[in-house]
Formats: structure tokens, C-alpha cells, sequence
């Protein structure tokens, strides 16, 4: 089932969320239902808080669909390394056609469940270390747009409050 995804700026997107501790056919179809969205939004990473649930889940598939072995679920992530810095173009489903330039850690060393509970780890350079971080910052509450330069920062949410007014928010 494609889930809503919610947009800037509801408050689920700004509040840290609970860790999953129920590990359960709910939240399988959950998963299910966010990779569903995922795909249909043309998106790499869905975060729980970005489809109204206030849990540390997110999944990522870079192939979009494309290659089932990509496909990557992380129950209550923590990055436990990084490395490096690279400055590229990020985007974010819940800021439709909004996009920016961020830095963000070349390389990332995370720590996260599976489906099942089964603790992990993982290393991420270039794309995949960019969607560990986005979407482990939106577990955090923490959102793209305070990764930009005040200045485009304030110039993303006046086009928001702009497009709000006109009822194409």
C-alpha cells in the first residue's frame, strides 16, 4: 500500500522517533508498505517520521526497485564513523522539487537492527554514506534544510510559505 508521505513542515518531522522494540508482522508490512511508497515517489529513502509514524526505521534501495538485493531496511540506525566531506545536490520527499547543495561525510560506518531484530553493521561511501545520514537525520528530527547555508535555507522556506499561500503546499 503507498503510504502519504507528509510534507514540511509537520511536526513528526522535526521530533526524534522511538526506537522499534517489536519487531513483528506489523512492522514487516509496514517496511513493505514504505518500500511501495519509495518506489512509487522515485525516491532512494523513506524515513517512518516521513509517512507519520514516530519510529527509528527507514529503507533504502539505490537501484529503485531495479535489484532486490539492494534493497536495505535500518531499524534504530547510529552512525558510528565518518570520514571526509563531499558537498552535492540532496533532495528530500517530504520538500517535493526542492533541492540543494549540502555537505555531508564522504564515508559512513553505521550500527543498525534488521527486520528481525539482528544487529549489523555497514559502511556507505559517496551516494549510499549521503542516504545513511539523510535518513538517520530524519529519525533524529533533523531536516535537509538545516544542512543548508542560512541564506538558501531562508530562501527555501519563503518559496515554501509562498507555495503554502497559494495552495500548492
Amino acid at each position: 500500500m503507498i503510504l502519504k508521505i507528509v510534507k514540511y513542515p509537520e511536526p513528526v518531522l522535526s521530533q526524534p522517533g522511538e526506537p522499534v522494540t517489536e519487531f513483528n508482522a506489523e512492522l514487516k508490512r509496514l517496511i513493505a508498505d514504505m518500500f511501495e511508497t519509495t518506489y512509487a515517489s522515485q525516491g532512494v529513502g523513506l524515513a517512518a517520521p516521513q509517512v507519520g509514524v514516530s519510529k527509528r526505521l527507514t529503507v533504502i534501495d539505490l537501484s529503485m526497485g531495479k535489484d532486490p538485493k539492494d534493497k536495505l531496511v535500518l531499524i534504530n540506525p547510529e552512525i558510528i564513523s565518518s570520514e571526509g566531506k563531499l558537498y552535492e545536490e540532496e533532495g528530500c520527499l517530504s520538500f517535493p522539487d526542492i533541492s540543494e547543495k549540502v555537505v555531508r561525510a564522504a564515508k559512513v560506518s553505521i550500527r543498525a537492527q534488521d527486520e528481525k531484530g539482528k544487529w549489523f553493521e555497514m559502511d556507505g561511501e559517496d551516494l549510499l554514506s549521503r542516504c545513511f545520514q539523510h535518513e538517520i537525520d530524519h529519525l533524529d528530527g533533523m531536516l535537509f534544510i538545516y544542512r543548508m547555508s542560512a541564506l538558501k535555507r531562508d530562501l527555501t522556506l519563503r518559496k515554501i510559505r509562498k507555495l503554502q499561500r497559494e495552495g500548492l503546499w
